[in-house]
């Protein structure tokens, strides 16, 4: 073995122990450093490339060039790039693409400018241990972690984590109020590794509801041992929160397990989170009930609820409305984040006024699109339909089983409710500024930004009133215009047909 390898593996061994990264990066990192010194000496753009032995660390040095096309733009230099046609002339097998490589003299590592080296191992290591932590970090998102604050800035702060890891919470995951000191012992949450130019940064957080949810499982056995499912979490972070429980087990009380005995385990949780106020519900398989558990109301008057949008309607007594809401809204906010429902709370007055309102509107709305008299639209709204595509395609015997209706009635509703159907679609084709003749993409794009986005918008422009485009001149705009308006007035008598 030269003296040569022998340094190149005590190098080697030296930093992979130190830093404890892989053998192979370092020895790339002096490949490269070996390449960098062989490259200085031949002068030129010329490439090389190192091939260490990694049993006995003696070196190899190859000069290369790039089999390149021979109308390729990219040809810089035949130091380092070669002509397709040239190269075959040497070797008939050689494609575009492949290397050409020749033997040469190798530097001695000792004519390696130690500023070089240091620079590509150290930055070899610092890649090596960014790629550790993100490897590392990415199967714990997620979850829960701990450390001490090195720093606070106004972006937020960074945590040590241990083994020469670095956290951020951002300030806007910071909990309100929470004064955040130097040296302090936190838990966070990860939320997110995230990929930066200067490595992988762990992003924690104080305030996103999994944090909530984790903390419990840290006090509350029966949820680590599955006994007890947290089915959702909403929070105000550091003033108010709620969490939904249940349970498989029916001699289990899944709210008692999680407050604990007098109190001590949901008030561990809130003192983790600067004080805040915990409410824990029962998770319920009925919507209505859940949402009354969510809210924390002991009853309500009336509840309607539209399922294909999700929302509830609830009436309440006039003297709990203020306590239904919350201060701010805030009750009813976080009831609606944590079961996923859009809650709207009213006196039973106003709900009443609310259902006639919606009940009239759809009434008008059958009225005009079907050409039917009142007392039709009404017979329709009863019966649970709110959209005329629900007419359109809604089974006969569906309809017959209407009293009023028979199957005169109902071939005829049928009909002008896809009938209507069809013309709101044409309608709505004909006003997309694509089918404009003589418009492009590009074109519809640039008017789009200047707020001219359907046909009829265009139709009804003067030629001084289009924006500056650089594509459109004038004798174009004024083609537009009039193919606009010509469609325009097709539109405008397709009723009359």
């Amino acid at each position: 073995m030269s003296d040569a390898g022998i340094d190149i593996l005590a190098v080697v061994d030296a930093v992979s122990t130190e830093k404890g990264i892989e053998r192979e990066i370092i020895f790339d990192a002096l490949e490269v450093a070996l390449a960098a010194a062989t490259r200085k000496n031949l002068g030129g753009e010329s490439d090389v490339r190192i091939s260490i032995d990694r049993e006995t660390g003696a070196y190899e040095t190859f000069q290369r060039w790039l089999v390149m096309a021979d109308d390729d733009p990219e040809f810089q230099s035949p130091d380092g790039q070669i002509l397709v046609s040239t190269a075959q002339q040497r070797d008939s097998k050689l494609e575009i693409g492949d290397y050409i490589e020749k033997p040469i003299d190798s530097v001695d590592i000792g004519r390696i400018s130690a500023h070089t080296a240091k620079q590509v191992i150290v930055q070899k290591v610092r890649e090596a241990e960014r790629t550790q932590i993100a490897e590392a970090y990415e199967d714990k998102i997620g979850d829960l972690l701990i450390g001490i604050v090195k720093r606070v800035e106004h972006a937020g702060a960074y945590i040590d984590l241990g083994g020469n890891t670095e956290g951020f919470i951002p300030r806007e995951d910071t909990i309100q109020r929470e004064i955040i000191r130097t040296g302090d012992r936190l838990r966070a949450y990860l939320r997110e590794v995230r990929q930066e130019t200067r490595g992988p940064q762990l992003i924690l957080s104080r305030t996103v509801p999994e944090f909530l949810v984790q903390l419990f499982h840290l006090e509350v056995p029966e949820i680590e041992q599955g006994l007890i499912e947290i089915v959702g979490a909403a929070r105000d972070p550091g003033i108010r929160a709620k969490i939904a429980v249940r349970t498989n087990d029916s001699r289990m009380d899944p709210v008692g397990a999680c407050v604990g005995m007098r109190g001590s385990r949901v008030q561990a949780v809130s003192n983790e989170l600067s004080g805040e106020r915990i409410d824990i519900i029962t998770w319920h398989e009925n919507a209505a009930q859940y949402v009354i558990n969510a809210m924390s109301l002991p009853s309500v008057d009336e509840i309607i609820q539209d399922e294909e949008g999700k929302i509830m309607d609830i009436a309440v007594e006039e003297d709990r409305l203020s306590q239904a809401i919350g201060r701010n809204g805030q009750n009813v906010r976080l009831a609606s984040q944590l079961t996923g429902w859009t809650l709207n709370v009213m006196t039973a007055s106003e709900l009443r006024e609310k259902s006639d309102q919606e009940q009239r509107e759809l009434e008008e709305r059958f009225q005009k699109e079907l050409d039917v008299d009142e007392h039709i639209a009404g017979i329709l709204v009863e019966n649970g339909f709110r959209e005329v595509q629900e007419l359109a395609y809604v089974p006969d015997e569906d309809l017959l089983q209407i009293d009023e209706f028979n199957e005169q009635v109902v071939a005829e509703l049928k009909e002008r409710a896809q009938d209507s159907l069809a013309q709101s679609a044409e309608m709505a084709e004909d006003e997309d500024i694509l089918n404009v003749e003589g418009m492009d993409p590009d074109l519809a794009m640039q008017l789009a930004l200047h707020g001219i986005t359907t046909r009829r918008q265009l139709a009804e422009l003067a030629l001084d009133e289009l924006p500056e485009i650089e594509s459109l001149d004038e004798e174009r705009a004024g083609a537009l215009i009039m193919k606009a308006r010509e469609n325009l007035v097709l539109v405008l008598q397709l009723p009359e047909a």
